[in-house]
């Protein structure tokens, strides 16, 4: 068989859970992916410019940072995490039923950082989840995961596309700055937007506007999400989680859960303590990770794992969020110089060719090790952006190159998850700590390589991308030497725990033996 019969069965003991946060998922990427097409109608109903309705995507952005580090702390219990997912992913609906009806920017602002905290939470919980219920088995199932959340940025343009406005309301400036033309052109020059163009301009010679129905797109969008938190709700019912239905009598195990309970209950009783000391001590918000006195004693390598963990994940997700924001600028300016249609396609390539690449790794990592999956990558990630800049005038190798970024970029993240938590054996909380640092280095790598094209020029992009890719492939050598040392690390406590064992082992012995001698 492809996979491991363990795995298959393994899978089906936890299929409702583990559906249930792929699904979540896939909700999820349809909702980040959504907005981006329907910036120029929220404008036009708020009625500001196209600077101001930039930064309610920012607040959407930054909340979810928020939500992603303050996620962990409902991983308590089971029930507090499926109740977090449920209003979160409820929460969701909501927001996305009201976005039509707030006409002022502000109010918008408030609205989409509400659905950034939710979804930041959703992030968070997902991914522990999932961890904690596969542990080393975790890898497969965590690039499953993260491919749904592509399929559903994928999927999402296309949902929005027939309820796009075909006129614009006039309210552009001449005198935008660069980063602020990038937006607009990036959205109206897509290829799914592209039919938008001519009508659009027509608007500012005083044809008469349509009547907006971008908030039928709203509302489908809220229909979607709304079978997730009934799948969520409906996981609690099964698993007895629900107040007025904990009476209800437990489900009956198949043969597969029969044998792995059988076994799991042949260990004794010192699972249930280890288990629970694992729970203690396991995953859970940035701010009850640095609280807890666990923690003390431990060795220098623990947190620098952490640390190092987080920093090539800050580094590689912001060169996706960079690539993925600004690969249509560099294509339009010189020396590329693509026509605008043309350069419409790279972003669409990019989200498609990172789709395509989490699920390659689903097979993948069930063959290879995380460590050695996330040094191909990166290698690969950095020749591919080298070959970008020797033929930075080469039309065809743009695509080429955007295609394979996609593909080398796609699994880092749930392959660093994987691997950071193998080596802190589920014990750290290197889950909370990637996902708040892959989320900062998105927002912070937009802002800082647009700044640096707006003052350096188009061809500053490949450049940055190059020395940002450098640094988080060092710092993942770092990542690799301190494992070595937390390894050597842990091995030198068991030999010491071996030791004091032995001498206590003969000493109840010699004192067995003199009371036989005795009787």
């Amino acid at each position: 068989m492809f996979i491991d019969e363990r795995i298959v069965t393994l899978f089906k003991r936890n299929a409702h859970h583990t559906l249930t946060y792929w699904s979540v998922f896939f909700s999820f990427g349809l909702c980040i992916a959504f907005l981006g097409p329907t910036i120029l109608d929220l404008q036009c109903q708020t009625n500001s410019t196209l600077s101001q309705i930039t930064w309610v995507f920012f607040s959407q952005q930054f909340c979810l940072l928020i939500g992603s580090s303050v996620g962990g702390v409902f991983k308590r219990t089971l029930f507090s995490a499926l109740a977090a997912l449920f209003v979160s992913a409820l929460l969701i609906s909501v927001i996305f039923t009201i976005i039509p009806v707030c006409n002022n920017v502000l109010v918008l602002a408030i609205a989409m950082a509400v659905s950034g905290l939710a979804m930041g939470v959703i992030d968070t919980i997902a991914n522990i989840q999932l961890v904690t219920i596969y542990q080393k088995d975790s890898a497969i199932f965590l690039q499953a995961l993260h491919f749904f959340i592509g399929f559903g940025a994928l999927v999402s343009p296309l949902i929005a596309d027939p309820f796009l406005s075909e006129t614009g309301c006039g309210n552009h400036t001449g005198n935008e700055t660069e980063i602020m033309h990038h937006f607009r052109s990036m959205l109206r020059y897509s290829p799914i937007a592209e039919h938008n163009i001519t009508q659009s301009h027509l608007s500012h010679d005083g044809v008469e506007k349509e009547e907006p129905i971008v908030q039928y797109a709203f509302w489908i969008m809220a229909l979607i999400n709304l079978p997730v938190p009934l799948a969520v709700l409906f996981l609690m019912y099964r698993e007895n989680l629900l107040p007025c239905c904990s009476g209800s009598t437990p489900r009956l195990l198949d043969k597969d859960e029969l044998a792995m309970e059988t076994q799991q209950g042949a260990e004794g009783p010192d699972l249930e303590q280890k288990e629970h000391e694992a729970g203690a001590t396991g995953h859970g918000s940035i701010f009850s990770c640095c609280q807890n006195d666990n923690l003390r004693g431990l060795p220098v390598s623990f947190f620098m794992i952490h640390v190092l963990g987080g920093m090539v994940l800050f580094m590689t997700d912001g060169i996706v969020g960079a690539y993925a924001g600004f690969v249509y600028t560099y294509a339009v300016a010189p020396p590329m110089s693509l026509a605008n249609k043309t350069a419409g396609y790279l972003a669409s390539i990019f989200w498609a060719a990172i789709t395509a690449g989490r699920l390659l790794s689903i097979p993948l990592s069930y063959r290879f090790q995380p460590v050695r999956l996330l040094m191909f990558n990166l290698a690969g990630a950095i020749v591919t952006v080298l070959m970008l800049l020797i033929f930075y005038t080469s039309s065809i190798f743009l695509f080429v190159g955007t295609c394979l970024c996609g593909l080398f970029l796609s699994s880092i993240f749930p392959c660093m998850l994987a691997y950071t938590e193998d080596i802190l054996d589920y014990q750290g909380c290197a889950t909370s700590v990637l996902v708040t640092s892959a989320g900062m280095g998105e927002m912070v790598m937009q802002v800082l390589v647009g700044s640096i094209i707006q003052t350096e020029g188009s061809y500053s992009f490949l450049l940055c991308g190059m020395i940002i890719a450098c640094i988080g492939f060092i710092l993942f050598f770092g990542l690799l030497l301190f494992h070595r040392m937390h390894r050597n690390y842990l091995t030198g406590t068991s030999k010491k725990s071996a030791m004091v064992e032995e001498p206590a082992a003969d000493q109840n012995g010699s004192a067995k033996t003199e009371q036989k001698e005795n009787d």
